[in-house]
């Protein structure tokens, strides 16, 4: 951290990374502005701590050598904008993380393994954080969940020696949009689908941030299955594919029920990981990311016994497919984490009937494509949240004869007292849900919309199903 010693260095956006970025600044010795929105209240501990807090900015002080800006933040941002016209640079926490690591790389700094893709990261980087410590190594999942990177690669152990030797590594687009040296030991696009085009500017921009999770990488993985992400390994100089059918040579997949590699066995037809019903995760996407997990971990020279271990002991995350009750010969499953449509469209693929609850936010992607795709396996629809009517309106052109039920939300809501104005929503969306199932059915929160117009966040969104659904009185 020497070359970051002494310099200024504006933090913009005092989030969790933010923070925690601003800490590690600190202690290496740099001198830390601060600015945000609002002042949140870490601000007081950081100043404690010798950084200056500035308050809100639209122009970035004549001192500062570099600019950490929170991955909420558009490029587009007054800040940030001032900053590209002064020709400071400006990076993201994972990237500050990234040069702190090879700063001070020894031979020791633990090597990344990096997951990106419109949906599947955290599963996909939990399934391998798993296999890594089914492998004895010391391992951690960090980035866009679990801890601030920046944290990870600055963690010792009572020797002194770094805390980790691999760190299994989740990557939004946002953090790679500001991440230009990132050199993960293999690299990993899931899928890559409309979504956040209005923090890009348009879907080209968003593959482009996503394919620089690649740009240094001597391993490339992706589903053969996605277009757009198989394309972006294909002109790599050691591209790895995943498929849910008999693997060629380089890739891993499914044979007679089976995952298999042959792409790091010696064996030319390939060495067995796992029957694919030892994975606990439904549905031919969770397949597709304990593949990509697995080609992760071999390409890190781990044992096939190991990626069997830790993926046949893998249980998921919440709100990521959990079945929250039957009640009435009727499943209910939380999978509010799909929070576009490609999301929502794995989620749906992976239950044959299904009264689907959707809506919310949809951050200008096209819901069509998605409707009309699913629209055989609708038993109804319940629709919440603000852009419920653009979902209504795409059910009427692809699914006409599907019951559907919209649920006014937001302003249209009124307290009683004993519960918010969110949660009362969600329990007339499920008694709706109810109302159109049948038993067989399965009532799947799967909003295809990101949460923050009716809720705090998508975690919120799936704890007021789970309620709501429990108050039903059936038995899990």
């Amino acid at each position: 951290m020497s070359d970051l010693a002494g310099r200024t260095v504006l933090v913009a956006g005092l989030g969790v990374s933010g923070a925690a970025a601003a800490r590690v600044l600190l202690d290496g010795g740099a001198h830390v502005l601060l600015t945000d929105a609002a002042e949140p209240p870490v601000v007081a501990d950081l100043v404690a701590a010798g950084a200056s807090w500035l308050g809100a900015l639209s122009e970035v002080p004549g001192s500062v050598d570099l600019v950490v800006t929170s991955p909420g933040w558009r490029p587009d941002a007054p800040l940030l904008a001032d900053a590209a016209r002064r020709g400071v640079e400006v990076v993201g926490e994972p990237e500050l993380a990234w040069r702190l690591r090879a700063g001070a790389d020894d031979g020791t700094a633990a090597p990344w393994l990096a997951v990106t893709g419109t949906n599947g990261k955290t599963t996909t980087v939990t399934m391998l954080e798993a296999i890594l410590l089914a492998a004895g190594r010391r391992a951690v999942a960090a980035g866009n969940v679990g801890r601030p990177l920046v944290e990870v690669v600055t963690a010792r152990g009572d020797d002194g020696a770094p805390a980790y030797d691999v760190i299994a590594v989740e990557l939004s687009s946002f953090q790679l949009h500001w991440s230009s040296s990132l050199a993960p030991a293999a690299a990993a696009v899931l899928n890559v689908a409309d979504d956040h085009t209005d923090w890009h500017g348009s879907f080209e921009a968003y593959r482009d941030a996503k394919a620089a999770i690649l740009r240094h990488a001597p391993v490339a993985v992706a589903d053969a299955g996605d277009p757009v992400a198989a394309a972006l390994v294909a002109a790599h100089p050691h591209p790895v594919t995943v498929t849910l059918g008999e693997p060629g040579p380089g890739q891993l997949g499914v044979r007679s029920g089976v995952l298999v590699d042959r792409a790091f066995s010696g064996d030319p037809a390939g060495e067995v990981l796992l029957e694919r019903t030892a994975l606990e995760l439904p549905g031919p996407h969770n397949t597709v990311n304990a593949l990509v997990a697995a080609a992760l971990a071999r390409a890190a020279g781990v044992p096939a016994d190991a990626v069997a271990q830790g993926l046949a002991g893998f249980r998921g995350g919440a709100h990521r497919n959990v079945l929250v009750a039957t009640v009435g010969g009727v499943d209910y499953v939380d999978d509010s984490k799909a929070t576009n449509p490609h999301a929502a469209g794995a989620s749906l693929a992976a239950y044959p009937r299904v009264v689907w609850i959707a809506g919310g936010l949809l951050k200008g992607a096209d819901v069509d494509p998605l409707v009309a795709a699913v629209a055989p396996r609708l038993a109804g629809v319940v629709l919440l949240g603000r852009d419920r009517e653009r979902i209504a309106a795409s059910l009427a052109r692809h699914a006409p004869s599907v019951p559907l039920v919209t649920v006014a939300s937001g302003d249209d809501d009124r307290m009683d007292g004993t519960a918010t104005a969110a949660e009362e929503t969600m329990t007339r969306v499920v008694a709706a849900a109810a109302g159109l199932a049948r038993p067989g059915d399965t009532v799947l929160l799967a909003p295809a919309a990101a949460s923050m117009d009716v809720f705090r966040d998508y975690a919120h969104r799936g704890r007021a199903f789970a309620d709501a659904v429990r108050a039903l009185g059936g038995p899990a």
